[in-house]
């Protein structure tokens, strides 16, 4: 295993990407970020988002600590986001007309800021490429959640809204002792009244940002703890599946993360992984439990149909234990494993015996890749991965770029900004380059800025002579919300593609309905012989203020 090459240097290419004579995957770090990238998300071809909590960031904006910022991949570089509310352990996605919406947060410790926790943050789609013309608004008066939630989480759903899960009232140590156990909705349903979840009060006292994936029938899986339901929006009811195996939790504080597989023409079948977290019970108190406490190394896959719904949970390992990992769908259809610790948990300074202030203990520095399509016990492998020397375990942020690489940012597990500590605040931002940043790679000449669903579009591209196009994938992707070990929304729909015998048009077929691809912004990746072009922006559906009404044709998901 090589170690990672470091490089910050204006010699670096744009967004990290290294110099043609490096093969193979390859680490690059470059700039940093200003606040602590605690929350990622891509917002444009050339901008990401990062959150952190109004706290005692070294980027300023009005005489104090920025909280907000964007990242600029073009330069490397963070500008600070006017914000009004504390958005410390909050989440996000996108409406179907491609406004990006932040929710909950925290009290404040700083008088910069206004309590978060039932806060609705909205950012329009910015054409403006530095971001110096990017706002973020809120009037906490006027627009807000229901009800006050810390460590919620989010899931952009049919309707081209965003369903709210759970979350906690108030700032408590370790486990979820004054819950909010129930939904609601951005813009709200129901006449505003959140729905009671039974889900989340059975999942008690582990079930903060429950795993939360809109499921390509239009009802949503919904994992907290060790347990799991479907549930369905338009009826209101939950159906409860079989327990993750081996009294594996995964959810905070007990991390470990979850990813719906990519959905493949023509049957579109979901199927779930679920990785890593911890086989300690959740009755322990927290000063009884250990930095030490080894993490679970085990992998947990269902195929969500009613057959594969009674054949249960399939188990497999990571190659080693990871609590707090992350999971991103790579346009190739691959699963990169990143981030997190070999023991211990969550939160900071609760558990007996800290590292510094840490819950966690031993970071996770080489990334695995996982095969969804390899045979069981082969799918998962860190050949030829490198293995970087910048930890990234409590508050870290990791996403795919436009650009078809990885960031990774973050890292803090103290309450504010730590420098002279063991797991100290971590301010700077790597690149996981795939190999082919350094080949010549496909490019999307032309294509429609919006599509209509189960419609037939074409793509011009160029294709590299040295690439004989034996095989095609066209991937439309959410590239989702990251933050605390889950990627919300994040989603994978491959569109089946034609190539043209002259190898300059692709004639693609959108996704048949609004449930297989919730509408609103996505990302076209082509991918020809696993070799990606950078992605394409574009509008899903008709592009209305959600909610919206049932776009395509029904598809039986088998």
């Amino acid at each position: 295993m090589r170690l990672s090459r470091i490089i910050s240097s204006p010699l670096a290419l744009v967004a990290g990407a290294t110099s043609a004579a490096a093969a193979g995957w390859e680490f690059v770090q470059n700039g940093t970020s200003g606040i602590i990238a605690l929350e990622v998300m891509v917002v444009s071809p050339t901008l990401a988002i990062f959150f952190d909590r109004a706290s005692n960031d070294p980027l300023m904006i009005d005489g104090h600590a920025a909280w907000g910022a964007l990242w600029n991949f073009e330069t490397n570089t963070a500008s600070p986001l006017r914000v009004i509310t504390d958005t410390f352990c909050g989440s996000g996605a996108f409406l179907s007309n491609g406004t990006m919406i932040s929710v909950g947060g925290n009290i404040p410790a700083n008088p910069a800021a206004l309590d978060g926790r039932n806060g609705v943050r909205i950012f329009n789609p910015c054409a403006d490429a530095t971001g110096a013309n990017c706002t973020l608004f809120e009037d906490p008066t006027n627009l807000h959640l229901a009800e006050t939630r810390w460590y919620t989480s989010t899931a952009r759903v049919f309707d081209g809204s965003v369903m709210i899960v759970g979350g906690i009232h108030e700032d408590t140590p370790f486990y979820n002792t004054d819950p909010v156990n129930s939904f609601e909705f951005f813009p709200p349903k129901d006449n505003g009244v959140p729905r009671p979840s039974a889900f989340l009060e059975r999942s008690l006292p582990v079930n903060l940002f429950p795993r939360t994936l809109a499921l390509p029938d239009g009802t949503v899986l919904m994992i907290a703890n060790n347990q799991t339901i479907i549930y369905d929006i338009e009826k209101n009811t939950e159906t409860i599946l079989p327990d993750i195996p081996n009294g594996v939790r995964v959810t905070n504080p007990f991390d470990g993360t979850a990813a719906l597989l990519p959905l493949s023409p023509p049957n579109f079948t979901p199927e779930v992984l679920v990785c890593g977290g911890s086989n300690s019970s959740d009755q322990i108190p927290a000063l009884q439990l250990s930095t030490q406490d080894p993490a679970s190394d085990q992998c947990s896959r269902m195929v969500l149909t009613p057959e594969g719904i009674k054949k249960g949970w399939q188990v497999e390992r990571l190659l080693e234990p990871r609590t707090m990992p992350e999971m991103i769908l790579l346009p190739n259809g691959q699963v990169l494993i990143t981030n997190g610790a070999r023991t211990g948990y969550a939160a900071v300074a609760s558990v007996g015996d800290l590292v510094g202030n840490s819950n966690a203990d031993h970071a996770v520095l080489t990334p695995s890749i996982y095969t969804p399509t390899a045979p069981l016990g082969k799918r998962i492998s860190n050949k030829g991965m490198p293995t970087t020397n910048i930890e990234r375990m409590y508050h870290s942020g990791v996403t795919l770029t436009p650009m078809g690489n990885i960031l990774i940012a973050g890292n803090n597990p103290n309450s504010e900004v730590v420098n002279d500590t063991v797991h100290a605040s971590e301010f700077r931002v790597e690149y996981l380059n795939p190999p082919f940043m350094s080949e010549a790679r496909p490019k999307v000449l032309n294509m429609p800025s919006k599509i209509a669903f189960n419609r037939q579009f074409t793509m011009e591209v160029d294709i590299p002579r040295n690439l004989k196009a034996s095989t095609i994938q066209v991937a439309l992707m959410d590239l989702g919300f990251s933050s605390h070990a889950f990627h919300s929304s994040q989603r994978l729909v491959f569109m089946d593609a034609k190539l043209s015998l002259d190898r300059k048009t692709l004639a693609v077929t959108s996704p048949p309905n609004n449930r297989i691809f919730p509408p609103g912004p996505g990302w076209v990746f082509l991918t020809i012989d696993d070799v990606t072009s950078e992605g394409t922006k574009i509008m899903v559906g008709n592009g209305l203020a959600p909610p919206v009404q049932d776009q395509g044709v029904p598809v039986r998901i088998v």
